[in-house]
């Protein structure tokens, strides 16, 4: 399971620099799909081979100073109850602010690692300023300069130490759903039209984060774990106000799942936040499956699930291969069908091709339209694989890898996927050499 780290402190201290530094190397490779805005902050990033994810409570919040008291303030306990650990920013320019003592008040009685980070320290006379903020009763500190990445080893080595090593995978190979969604879209109906009352539990496990609840259901002949983000802590301190909040709620869950359930309200639509999360569990290579819910309360004519299908297709483009199911958690019309689609999606994602068979069948695709040739050089592209990786990824090896464009790149994806089922499941496509 991903570990979290969080970045808080107040505004302009360096927070985005430090993030958007430690996640470039990543996140040129995993935004390779092109045109389309992701929420930049979240990502993920390792360190001497750990990996985690980073999270920016900083670019949240707009407007003045005063409104920033009360966000920061929330934005601290969120990172408080969800982060592994957490990186407090101040800086030595300014020294220490009211704010910072806030924070400081609020992190030191926390029993996660807080890593006192002075930002901005680039010269021995900074460096010696920095000793004020032992003041704050964190105990030491780690000086850094974010925008040219002194000082950064160091406290990455701390980090990575201080984070709870992962817990074995269990050895369950049953499979992980997440139900995920934005408040009030019917999570928790959805999951107690399942349960019906208790009787289906087979065990309980003990929440393994303990903010989400993993129940094993037997039922409809599936047996599968199901990772319950509905009850999530619901404090009243934390609004759930900013888009946010529900999405970092949603980052734990769907990176310890295999299949992403999306719960959408029909009668919202699929909005920004639907879209937010959505892409977290595409950026992730999770299975999904979306459900419409509520659907017994749209008013319908023949057209409209097709209406709402494609209004949400065109959002998810190109990522299009995916399940969109009109279910009613109150009625529990095809609750049974969501969960037997979770399952064929999470046995789609587990599947491997055979490398002679894949070649036989891709070659000849690539032979009959080969990719267009680039200032005259004709690429030729001569073996190809499935890697073997968790989730599906698959190779092409190429003579002249580097130009082969997206659209061919589109073109061998819709293919793979027109004659192997890879419904619901993200898949990725290197093109190399040889």
């Amino acid at each position: 399971m991903g570990n979290i780290v969080a970045i808080v402190g107040r505004p302009n201290v360096g927070k985005s620099t430090l993030f958007n530094r430690l996640i470039q190397k990543r996140e040129a490779i995993v935004d390779a799909v092109s045109g389309v805005t992701r929420d930049r902050h979240y990502g993920k990033t390792d360190w001497n081979g750990r990996e985690f994810s980073l999270i920016d409570t900083g670019g949240y919040v707009v407007g003045s100073d005063d409104i920033f008291e009360a966000e920061i303030d929330k934005q601290v306990e969120l990172a408080i109850d969800e982060a592994d650990a957490i990186i407090f920013m101040v800086d030595v320019e300014t020294g220490i602010t009211g704010m910072d003592e806030e924070v400081a008040q609020l992190l030191r009685q926390v029993k996660k690692p807080v890593f006192l980070t002075v930002n901005k320290v680039d010269n021995n006379k900074r460096a010696a300023d920095a000793v004020e903020f032992y003041a704050l009763g964190l105990g030491d500190y780690y000086t850094i300069a974010s925008t040219n990445g002194s000082g950064t080893g160091d406290l990455l080595d701390a980090i990575v130490e201080a984070l709870p090593e992962k817990e074995e995978e269990e050895k369950s190979d049953l499979p992980r759903f997440a139900v995920v969604g934005r408040p009030n879209a019917g999570k928790s109906s959805f999951i107690n039209a399942l349960i019906g009352e208790d009787r289906y539990i087979v065990t309980d496990i003990a929440g393994t984060t303990r903010d989400s609840n993993d129940t094993i259901y037997n039922r409809f002949g599936f047996e599968f774990n199901l990772v319950d983000t509905a009850g999530i802590r619901k404090k009243s301190k934390v609004k759930d106000d900013l888009e946010f909040y529900s999405v970092m709620r949603s980052v734990r869950a769907i990176e310890y799942s295999d299949v992403c359930i999306l719960m959408i309200d029909a009668t919202r639509g699929f909005e920004g936040q639907d879209q937010n999360i959505f892409w977290l569990a595409e950026k992730n290579k999770k299975g999904i499956v979306i459900l419409v819910n509520k659907w017994d309360l749209i008013e319908k004519d023949t057209h409209t699930t097709k209406q709402f299908e494609e209004k949400i297709r065109q959002e998810i483009a190109p990522f299009t291969e995916v399940p969109i199911l009109f279910i009613s958690a109150l009625t529990k019309q095809r609750i049974f069908k969501a969960i037997e689609t979770a399952v064929e999606v999470f046995e789609n994602r587990k599947q491997k091709i055979a490398t002679s068979k894949f070649n036989e069948v891709m070659l000849d695709i690539v032979k009959q339209t080969p990719p267009p040739a680039y200032k005259g050089k004709f690429i030729k592209i001569k073996y190809c694989m499935q890697l073997p990786t968790a989730t599906p990824q698959f190779v092409f090896f190429a003579n002249l890898p580097q130009y082969i464009r997206d659209p061919y790149k589109r073109f061998v994806e819709n293919k793979l996927r027109e004659i192997y089922n890879f419904e619901g499941v993200p898949i990725v496509i290197y093109f190399r050499k040889k």
